[in-house]
């Protein structure tokens, strides 16, 4: 079956045979990730039954019909990387599997793979029974999961084979970063990513140095640098971007394919660049986030602590008012594969635990409502990519990546039904006001975007019609993930025409990667930038009118060099007297 064959060839008749889920959609213009055509979709019972020309098919009375002259069908959004009700330290998030399935839907999403997180010595076993408790009874549309190796033991390694061979699971998140709660060291990552390459998984990776975060964290709140400003400080650029690179290399020792989850600077979105360069292709696959795409670390200065504390996630945002086009040019590329959303929302309570010193405060921001549309607005109405690229990286890669296409991410004859009617023209403005989620806060509060779902169906049952949104608690499913993805490992094991694609997609930004080094400036130590100065600038991020959904090939060229001539990598962080540090009494 492939995800863009009008089928079928000769004229079909639909038998009144099923009372519900029967939905035609016409007029439309078809968008997969490799191909976009004009064509009818005809859905019954949760499936798509039909693809193609409108003289093919004999459509009966009873039938509910939606015209989508003038619109794109597209595949229903999948984000890879969702925290739904997660418990943080003495919070839980607030956006449960219920709101947050919810806000997903409203914004054009229908499945999300969300993260089982087991305690240090917990059975991992037991954490995704607890996890398939919260879920399965508020999912509003389909899910999956990945889950967390928080520590390391032969009990884990078995659990792990469980996970993958009974379980539906092929993906399993290590951190390099929470030292003490999470982090785990070299040799044990070695000893995971050898584990999981021998289920055929997904090894996932959270980049960051831990141990260089907590050191920065110490010396910070020693000098009196509370606020939330002192997140960003304590985990620079650099921090980032050394265990990206690492993460890297250890993969490519024992031969196993790694997802870098939540790239979040220019620095580490280059190492993933260069990594996917040096092994052709093979073993890495990068994802960035619609916060990302969508703001920046300017706000951690804000002296309102409420709307600082809002913007906390890790790795954090970056200042550098450049970084969400530099992200959004490697999508562009094929440099990244997939946007998430990372959502895990707390409200201003919650972020309040923080008050004092920024280590305790909550990390979480929204986006899976948002997600579509602002990846809309800042990659295909800005002139960066295509329709179809749009499709790639906001559902079609994440599907293969995790083995659930063509199940998900196209619009194909026996594919799910999940499937958005977006008009490309129509506009909304982003607010906590108006959003699904549970949280107090938006942090793209303000931002009109271009790129709406007039229509989302999920497993063919209309849940969202012009803006109105009507899901049903439970409706969703749990879609195990099998081990061995196609897309994953026919490259990995030298499948000559699985490569052939993906060197064809690489563009200039991957031909210039040797030139970088000399245009990286390296960032100051904590201890210079305790004597330093105050310099933070607020910044604004115009974008090119672009509504059409087509590419400008004029403007597509990409050179990560020359993007870092025009502006480089901060040479420093200047902090005196910051907003939160040394200021007693202010919040």
């Amino acid at each position: 079956m492939t995800s863009n064959s009008p089928q079928p060839v000769k004229k079909v008749p639909i038998h009144l045979q099923s009372a519900q889920n029967r939905v035609y959609i016409k007029n439309g213009q078809v968008v997969n990730a490799d191909k976009s055509f004009k064509a009818d979709v005809y859905i019954e019972d949760g499936i798509i039954k039909f693809v193609g020309a409108a003289a093919d098919i004999t459509v009966p009375g009873g039938v509910r019909t939606i015209d989508a002259t003038g619109k794109l069908v597209m595949p229903g959004g999948i984000d890879p990387h969702t925290h739904m009700q997660l418990p943080f330290g003495n919070a839980v998030a607030v956006d449960d599997f219920y709101h947050g399935t919810k806000a997903a839907v409203a914004g054009g999403t229908t499945m999300i793979i969300d993260f089982v997180l087991p305690n240090k010595q917990q059975s991992m076993l037991e954490a995704y029974d607890t996890w398939r408790s919260w879920a399965d009874p508020k999912v509003c549309c389909d899910y999956g999961f990945h889950v967390g190796i928080t520590w390391w033991s032969k009990s884990v390694s078995d659990e792990i084979g469980v996970l993958c061979k009974e379980l539906g699971v092929n993906s399993f998140k290590t951190f390099m970063a929470y030292k003490g709660l999470y982090q785990l060291n070299d040799s044990d990552l070695l000893d995971v990513f050898e584990r999981i390459r021998s289920l055929n998984g997904v090894a996932m990776v959270h980049a960051e140095n831990g141990d260089i975060i907590a050191k920065n964290a110490k010396r910070l709140l020693a000098e009196g640098i509370t606020g939330p400003e002192g997140h960003e400080l304590s985990r620079q650029e650099e921090v980032e971007a050394e265990a990206v690179h690492r993460a890297c290399i250890l993969a490519h020792q024992v031969d196993c394919p790694l997802y870098v989850v939540h790239v979040m600077s220019k620095s580490a979105g280059i190492e993933v660049a260069r990594a996917r360069q040096r092994y052709q292709g093979k073993y890495i696959m990068g994802e960035t986030l619609a916060a990302a795409l969508g703001t920046d670390g300017s706000h951690y200065r804000c002296q309102h602590f409420g709307h600082a504390a809002a913007h906390i996630l890790s790795p954090p945002l970056r200042p550098d008012p450049t970084t969400p086009e530099f992200l959004m040019k490697l999508l562009a590329n094929n440099d990244l594969q997939t946007t998430g959303s990372d959502n895990c929302t707390f409200n201003k309570n919650q972020k309040e635990l923080g008050l004092g010193d920024f280590t305790k405060i909550p990390n979480g921001v929204n986006g899976v409502e948002d997600r579509m549309s602002l990846v809309w607005e800042r990659g295909v109405h800005a002139g960066l990519m295509d329709a179809c690229q749009f499709v790639a990286i906001t559902s079609s890669n994440a599907a293969k990546i995790f083995n659930i296409f063509p199940q998900k991410g196209c619009i194909a004859v026996g594919s799910d039904a999940d499937v958005v009617v977006w008009d490309p023209q129509a506009t909304r403005t982003i607010s906590k006001d108006t959003h699904h989620h549970a949280c107090d806060f938006n942090i793209f509060e303000g931002m009109t975007v271009h790129g709406v779902p007039e229509f989302v169906l999920v497993r063919g049952r209309v849940c969202v019609e012009n803006g109105l949104v009507r899901v049903a608690e439970g409706f969703g499913r749990f879609i195990p993930t099998p081990v061995r993805p196609a897309y994953v490992y026919d490259r990995l094991e030298g499948n000559a025409e699985a490569q052939q694609p993906e060197q064809q997609q690489n563009g200039n930004a991957s031909k210039k990667l040797a030139e970088l080094d000399a245009h990286i400036q390296p960032q100051q130590p904590i201890a210079a930038m305790l004597s330093a100065d105050q310099n933070g600038n607020s910044h604004n991020h115009p974008a090119r009118a672009r509504v059409d959904g087509v590419r400008d090939q004029q403007e597509s060229s990409f050179s990560l060099s020359e993007e870092l001539d025009k502006a480089a990598v901060r040479s420093s962080i200047k902090v005196h007297n910051p907003p939160g540090g040394k200021s007693s009494g202010f919040w």
